[in-house]
């Protein structure tokens, strides 16, 4: 249904640039005026089955899952179940088992610091969300540490300065919302966030991700890393595996980047929060306001280009790239691979120049088009099954 003349000059450069980058595979969503106008697939889903990319298909996501963590937060805060101010650890906190720290300024982490990268978490050791194989080791053990091991570990750290301080980018501060969220909502994380942000999003093809290419989703995509380097698989069993399937804990990064979607449900997702009439948002005005900028810091989102009334959410790691375009008034994008680049995060920002310039080569948009499909209000007896079986179907 995205086959339109005026979109080839487009298409075509959108796969001269995925060849010159070596990506296998790709999906573009483009929304104007809450509307889904084009979405499509190029490349490959699998090479290796010869499975061509369909507008369908779900990626990882990587770090673009902190934008559908900060949601959760913010719609908790909506249902008055928590502030962003509230203190995290501590005897007063949201999570008061975690008794043990190096650092006692750990008792002022708040929940709107996690949210903007000001908790102070130290990364003298790395991002401990991916070094998982090495905190074993540290740890003298031989299971693979669990989310609230992760935690403790990272809470034996010295802060490398106040919270609320200069903010430092931290993986394992999105981990810790994911809890936050277990926590005050008395469900697991995944069913939180899609029973009350997914599928009131109309978003029903959203998952937490598994590790290796036997687990993946009906509908998902083989990932390619950008070498074959291998590295100690993250369950300590001391094998040597790719770091896409098997080297790093891809699950077990929660909120913080282990979201698998396609470009059209993102997109819906994006436009649920967008304070536009058009599509129903899922969070109050106040919070959408929140999350755009406060001080100039955003919450989930990874930029405000205020020249533009644009935000931007990003996401890479091996294998992935995630590029969220959401802009007031004017056309809005979402843009997924299925392989990475050995430029790491900074490839980013060539997804985003690459798309928007390719977007100035379409003449005329379809008009009157609207691919989102229309979602049916769900009977509570479904969301209550799915919340017992995790099933979606």
């Amino acid at each position: 249904m995205s086959d339109y003349p005026t979109t080839q000059r487009m298409e075509r450069y959108i796969k001269r640039w995925m060849a010159r980058n070596s990506i296998r595979g790709a999906s573009l969503a483009v929304m104007r005026d809450e509307k889904l106008i084009y979405c499509k697939g190029f490349g490959w889903a699998d090479q290796e089955l010869e499975r061509e990319a369909e507008a369908g298909d779900i990626y990882r996501i990587a770090s673009a899952s902190k934008l559908i963590t900060a949601i959760g937060i913010m719609k908790l805060c909506d249902d008055g179940l928590l502030n962003l101010d509230d203190k995290v650890f501590g005897e007063q906190g949201i999570l008061k088992t975690f008794t043990s720290y190096k650092d006692k300024r750990v008792t002022n982490i708040t929940v709107r610091q996690l949210l903007n990268h000001t908790s102070g978490f130290s990364r003298i050791k790395g991002d401990l969300a991916f070094r998982v194989a090495d905190v074993i080791e540290w740890t003298n053990s031989y299971t693979t540490p669990s989310t609230d091991d992760l935690i403790s570990y990272q809470l034996s750290l010295r802060l490398r300065c106040a919270p609320g301080g200069s903010a430092q980018y931290s993986n394992m501060g999105y981990i810790v919302l994911s809890r936050v969220i277990e926590q005050v909502s008395g469900m697991d994380y995944e069913t939180y966030l899609q029973n009350n942000v997914l599928i009131p999003a109309g978003c029903y093809d959203m998952h937490l991700a598994y590790n290796y290419y036997e687990q993946r989703y009906p509908g998902e995509v083989r990932y390619y890393g950008h070498d074959d380097e291998r590295i100690e698989s993250y369950d300590g069993s001391g094998m040597l595996r790719l770091r896409e399937y098997g080297g790093n804990n891809i699950r077990g990064l929660q909120g913080a980047g282990a979201w698998v979607a396609s470009t059209a449900e993102l997109m819906r997702l994006v436009a649920s929060i967008d304070g536009k009439p058009g599509v129903p948002d899922i969070i109050s005005a106040e919070s959408i306001e929140q999350m755009k900028c406060v001080e100039g810091r955003t919450l989930g989102w990874a930029d405000y280009i205020a020249g533009n009334d644009a935000l931007i959410r990003t996401g890479t790691m091996s294998g992935t790239s995630a590029y969220i375009y959401l802009r007031n008034n004017g056309l809005s994008f979402v843009f997924l691979t299925n392989t990475s680049h050995y430029r790491g995060a900074t490839f980013t920002n060539s997804i985003g120049r690459m798309v928007r310039d390719a977007m100035t080569l379409v003449e005329e948009w379809p008009a009157d088009r609207d691919l989102f499909v229309q979602t049916p209000d769900l009977p509570q007896s479904v969301i209550d099954g799915v919340e017992a079986t995790g099933d979606l179907s």
